[in-house]
């Protein structure tokens, strides 16, 4: 699996090598070459699967180029009851995003059970443990710069400062509340904090 950019100006790139470039060097967004056919046995065979062994096959669809059994390794560790064990309404953890039912045919799905509360754990907690691991194999280290208004920072933080020694995480100045920035700004110290203007955090 390659990925193109958007704006059609970029050399196809794999998945690893896109995972740590961020955007384009184009400007462009990364999508996939073309997409994967899913066959309705593997749908049938899917609904029986835990979040995690669903995950996995799933993502094996469109990250080719780190070795299956790893990958699979990556995303057990990644979705795990204790990972995501701030459930409510008594929901079990290990089903990750688990449904309450308000009435027959009505039901809620938990997002926010991560370590940050915020729906980003569902993939940043992820994208923590492959930055970690193609680094690792590439012998390198990276910095992180980040814009949000919400969350999106202390989801953030778990890459490991190993291999994010430096990682700058910017706030609108009068678009974020005190209680957004607080998780970000008390974390580790490879996190740093900046507020500026709405339109300058998100550039």
């Amino acid at each position: 699996m390659r990925y193109i950019s958007t704006r059609g100006h970029a050399a196809p790139q794999a998945f690893c090598d896109i995972l740590l470039g961020g955007l384009a060097p184009d400007g462009g967004l990364y999508l996939p070459e073309s997409y994967p056919k899913i066959t309705r046995l593997e749908l049938d065979a899917w609904r029986k699967l835990s979040y995690a062994d669903l995950a996995y096959e799933i993502l094996s669809k469109f990250i080719t180029d780190i070795p299956p059994a790893d990958l699979k390794a990556l995303v057990a560790k990644t979705y795990t009851a204790q990972v995501y064990r701030h459930t409510r309404n008594g929901g079990d953890a290990a089903q990750i995003t688990p449904l309450t039912k308000l009435e027959d045919g009505l039901y809620t799905q938990e997002l926010s059970n991560g370590p940050t509360l915020a729906f980003k754990d569902m993939a940043m907690q992820l994208l923590g443990n492959l930055f970690e691991y193609v680094l690792d194999m590439r012998g390198q280290s990276i910095n992180i710069l980040g814009a949000t208004s919400g969350d999106t920072g202390s989801a953030a933080e778990p890459v490991s400062p190993e291999v994010a020694p430096r990682m700058l995480i910017a706030w609108p100045r009068f678009s974020s509340t005190y209680s957004k920035r607080l998780p970000s700004s008390c974390m580790a110290m490879s996190l740093k904090a900046s507020v500026g203007p709405l339109d300058s955090s998100s550039r």
